[in-house]
């Protein structure tokens, strides 16, 4: 029987409060250390197997080697994700509750995502042209919570608007939070599954009627792999796992209006109104900025790697950030540079912001599409259609707060159109 060889192993009983204080770099920093991709350590209670680069996202999102059933904290699933959602599930339930995502991600859908964003942004600009300043984090959130639910065909009034989209960023946030921010996030997921609850119901009793191609229709009357309906809480958990990763993405177009404000000279570049530039930029900024810092699943059954046991059940994490900012995949990989993305060739595990492998079959975000289109007609707001003073701010951000921000959420003066 051939032997295996030890994991690099990180001391101490626990070293949950490392990853706090160290959040995104954490494995990164003992990568490096290690001089190794991988390495174990233990993280709230229980061994953790931690790898970063490509060869270890080929092997994480190997979905007969890994589950992800008991991967995500309960903290997690109570605020981020959901009870019995989507990233929860494994093999042919996973492959036919993401087929219902995916059958979502039309050239139709994506186009319409792309119509709604350049509407909203424009009657945000409107009242926008009222106001001393605004912070785009905030206003953003607004923003993308008017679109999704349009997009998603959920009933949203404008009285609505403020209390939803606070609801849906108190589950971002609470993500890594403890204390107050988490027992927010919670309440906020209660309060919000009570919410969509009660409108799967209203669609199943005909007092709401949408287009067939909705995500609140599609999920509403989705069937399980036994031909009967999700219940009414599960599908109401799933719609919000599309509305609520929209939202999230007022975090990317932050650090989006960071980097047209830090980079001249490539936003110089964004005013030839070039699609491919729009999506060359935003694709960096998804790269090069803090998104989501790693991902879990467990061993499905014990077997070896690289002369490395990986034991049945055994929690392990990718790092997402650290991957797209490995030196072995990207060329100077701590500079923004858009132009890497010219002609760019990659796989689906080197360039991994929002998960890696096959969107059809995989657990890479099903999102991801519609991520891109609301980034690029953003980004032509930002760069192209308004003018805007930036007053002086704090544009640092921090490593070790999970979801990362810079800390003035960019502050706009004076904005008006073009």
């Amino acid at each position: 029987m051939k032997e295996t060889k030890p994991f690099p192993k990180e001391e101490g009983l626990d070293n949950t409060l490392s990853v706090l204080k160290e959040g995104y770099l954490y494995i990164t920093n003992r990568t490096i250390g290690f001089q190794s991709d991988l390495f174990e350590t233990r993280l709230l209670g229980e061994k953790a197997i931690c790898m970063r680069g490509e060869e270890a996202a080929q092997l994480f999102y190997d979905n007969e080697k890994f589950i992800r059933d008991g991967a995500a904290p309960k903290r997690v699933l109570k605020t981020l994700f959901g009870e019995n959602g989507v990233q929860t599930l494994d093999g042919d339930e996973h492959h036919h509750r993401k087929a219902m995502f995916m059958s979502l991600m039309s050239r139709e859908g994506l186009r319409k995502m792309r119509e709604i964003t350049n509407k909203h942004w424009g009657l945000a600009v409107g009242r926008w042209e009222t106001k001393k300043e605004i912070e785009i984090y905030e206003e953003s959130q607004e923003i993308l919570c008017r679109v999704a639910c349009e997009w998603a065909g959920v009933p949203l009034s404008i009285d609505e608007v403020k209390e939803k989209s606070e609801w849906l960023a108190a589950m971002i946030e609470a993500t890594a939070a403890i204390g107050v921010a988490h027992m927010k996030g919670k309440r906020a997921r209660s309060k919000a599954e009570k919410w969509m609850t009660s409108i799967v119901e209203d669609v199943r009793q005909g007092n709401i009627n949408q287009a067939e191609d909705t995500t609140l229709y599609t999920f509403s009357w989705h069937r399980d792999l036994k031909g009967e309906l999700l219940d009414a809480e599960t599908a109401a958990v799933e719609i919000i796992n599309i509305i609520r990763p929209i939202v999230a993405v007022s975090i990317y177009i932050t650090f989006t209006a960071l980097a047209v404000i830090q980079q001249p000279e490539e936003r110089e570049k964004l005013t030839a109104g070039d699609e491919s530039y729009l999506q060359n930029f935003v694709q960096e900024v998804r790269r090069f900025y803090p998104f989501f810092p790693f991902t879990g699943a467990r061993v499905k059954e014990t077997f070896t790697w690289q002369g490395y046991e990986f034991k049945k059940g055994e929690l392990i994490l990718l790092d997402l950030y650290g991957t797209n900012h490995h030196p072995d995949l990207w060329d100077q990989p701590e500079q923004f540079k858009p132009d890497r993305f010219k002609d760019w060739r990659g796989t689906p595990f080197n360039f991994i912001p929002q998960g890696g492998g096959d969107h059809d079959t995989g657990h890479r975000c099903a999102g991801e599409f519609i991520t891109l289109e609301i980034m690029k007609e953003s980004l032509d707001y930002l760069a192209n259609k308004i003018t805007y003073d930036i007053p002086e701010q704090d544009f640092s951000y921090s490593f070790n707060d999970m979801p990362s921000l810079p800390h003035s959420n960019i502050v706009l003066k004076n904005i008006r159109s073009k």
